[in-house]
C-alpha cells in the first residue's frame, strides 16, 4: 500500500475526520450499538455501502491524477458523488472533511493537479480529495481505496470507544476482522476506477442519511460529541 495512502488513514493525519462519527453517534442515542457486540453489524453495513461509495470515488480520482484530466473532470466527479448522496447533512461532512484533507495535502503533497481540483472544486468531497492525493503521490486506484474503506470503519470505531467507553482492544479487534471485506470493497472500486463518472457504481445507505438528518438537527438542539 503506499505511503500516502497510509498516511491518509492515520487517525493522526489533520484533516478533521476525528470530529465525525460516520452516524454512530446517532445509532447510539437510539439505542442500536450499546455494545461491542452490536459493532460489527454497524461497520460491515457501513463499508458495504457509505464505504464501497467513497472507496469508488476515491479509486476514480486516483486514476484521473495519475493519468492528468481535461478541465471539468473534477467538477463533474464532484457532482456524480453528490447525485449519490441524497442527504444533505452528509453531503456537508464529507465537503468538510475533504476541505481540511486538501488543506493538509497541500503542505505534504503540492501539486498543479490539487491546484486544478480545488480551482473546480473548493470544497471537494472527501473521498475525491483522498483519491486525487494518493494519484499525485504516485498510488494506485487499489491504494486511494483501501485507504478511504478502511476510514469508514475505522472513523465510526474510534467514535464507539469514546462514546460508549468500550475496551480499545476489542473494538480494534472488530476493525481487524473485517480487513478481507475492506480489502474485496477496495478491489472491486479499483476496477471501476477508470470509467466514466456517471457509470461509477451508487449503493445506497438509507438509514445513514436518516441518522445523518437526525443527528444534524439534534446537533442545533443540544451540544453534540461529533459534527456528524
Amino acid at each position: 500500500m503506499d505511503v500516502c495512502a497510509l498516511i491518509l488513514a492515520d487517525s493522526r493525519f489533520p484533516g478533521g475526520g476525528h470530529v465525525h462519527s460516520g452516524g454512530l453517534e446517532e445509532a447510539v442515542s437510539r439505542g442500536l450499538v450499546t455494545s461491542e457486540t452490536d459493532l460489527p453489524g454497524f461497520l460491515l453495513s457501513r463499508l458495504r455501502t457509505a464505504g464501497a461509495l467513497a472507496a469508488a470515488f476515491a479509486a476514480a480520482a486516483a486514476h484521473a491524477a495519475a493519468r492528468g484530466v481535461r478541465s471539468g473532470h473534477w467538477l463533474r466527479l464532484d457532482r456524480e458523488l453528490d447525485a449519490r448522496t441524497p442527504s444533505p447533512a452528509q453531503r456537508v461532512a464529507s465537503r468538510a472533511q475533504g476541505r481540511g484533507t486538501a488543506r493538509a495535502g497541500a503542505v505534504a503533497w503540492p501539486s498543479p493537479v490539487l491546484t486544478a481540483l480545488l480551482a473546480e472544486t473548493p470544497r471537494p468531497h472527501h473521498p475525491i480529495v483522498c483519491g486525487a492525493l494518493v494519484g499525485i503521490a504516485g498510488g494506485v486506484p487499489a491504494d486511494a481505496a483501501t485507504a478511504v474503506g478502511y476510514l469508514s470503519v475505522s472513523g465510526p470505531a474510534s467514535a464507539a470507544v469514546r462514546l460508549l467507553g468500550l475496551d480499545p482492544f476489542a473494538v480494534n479487534a472488530v476493525v481487524a476482522r473485517l480487513g478481507a471485506e475492506v480489502r474485496r470493497v477496495a478491489g472491486e472500486a479499483a476496477a471501476v476506477a477508470g470509467a466514466d463518472p456517471v457509470e461509477l457504481p451508487a449503493p445506497g445507505s438509507p438509514a445513514l442519511d436518516l441518522f445523518a438528518e437526525a443527528h444534524a438537527r439534534h446537533h442545533e438542539e443540544e451540544v453534540r460529541l461529533f459534527a456528524s
